[in-house]
């Protein structure tokens, strides 16, 4: 059994928080980049022009990369033969966010009392959690900053097994739409297939991990995802819905099994600022 200090879930958790929030990943610049070269439009263009320029400023100046720092999402992956000693283990956590917003100067964003007084907690704590228990002996820790616009843009259907492939291809299209220019595309959109209605959704932000472009394992599932980015880019709506073909830069998509009565369709978008860290311990 190998221990492990809560302390350090802290200090990693702080790190993480304020690099994600400055620094956009290497696979999200390569896509904006090609993104660029490739999009007609001239009104498109400039937009991805000013989307990159902003993610070097942020890197040079260590300001952050959008106003709205998020709701800070937080993946762990605890091995089983880890032992946490020192603290408690989602405190530790909590306390490394506090911390990580505080020293990184980054917006608080999170509220108490959601359908009344909506304080401000004032240190964007407490985060969204979601831990899984892995083999191993180590701990791996993901932060995703999840800002409110893209958020706000999340949907789930409760498909029937009747609607099909086709059903999950219009049902992700029209919500992309429906969303017009709210999730600041270009987007990353994550779909999650299965599962309960939770699951569903719980799949289609974790998809959202996964490196920008990089298809399914499934060959089948790979398809599916080429297809609906195709039909997205189709829409028009174009670099912050201001008109081109670059809707979205990928489209990410999970499954589980699911019920025989029923086919959970969710959808969670991911705005062209897709930031995310990760360090194991």
């Amino acid at each position: 059994m190998r221990e492990i200090e809560a302390h350090e879930i802290t200090e990693t958790v702080a790190r993480l928080a304020r690099e994600a929030n400055v620094f956009l990943g290497e696979d999200v610049l390569a896509h904006l980049r090609l993104a660029r070269l490739e999009e007609p439009s001239p009104v498109g263009q400039e937009v991805l022009d000013q989307i990159l320029q902003n993610a070097e400023i942020a890197a040079r100046t260590g300001l952050p990369l959008c106003q709205d720092t998020g709701y800070a999402v937080v993946y762990l992956d605890v091995g089983q033969d880890v032992h946490i000693v020192g603290g408690d283990l989602t405190t530790a956590v909590n306390e490394g966010i506090r911390r990580g917003y505080r020293e990184g100067y980054l917006r608080k964003s999170i509220v108490n009392h959601p359908f009344s007084t909506r304080d401000n907690t004032k240190d964007n704590t407490p985060c969204v959690l979601h831990t899984e228990i892995v083999p191993g002996n180590q701990v791996k820790i993901t932060v995703m900053p999840k800002g409110g616009g893209c958020e706000n843009m999340s949907y789930l259907k409760m498909l029937t097994p009747s609607a099909g492939r086709q059903g999950v291809v219009d049902f992700v299209v029209e919500s992309v739409d429906m969303s017009g220019g709210n999730p600041c595309p270009p987007v990353i959109v994550g779909v999650g297939i299965g599962g309960t209605s939770d699951q569903a959704m719980a799949i289609a932000k974790r998809a959202l991990l996964r490196e920008v472009g990089k298809p399914n394992a499934d060959p089948e599932v790979a398809d599916l995802e080429q297809e609906i980015l195709r039909k997205v880019n189709a829409l028009g709506l174009g670099p912050m819905a201001l008109g081109g073909r670059t809707t979205a830069l990928a489209v990410h998509v999970e499954t589980y099994p699911a019920h025989i009565a029923s086919m959970p369709v969710a959808v969670n978008l991911q705005c062209h600022s897709a930031r995310w860290k990760s360090a194991t311990l």
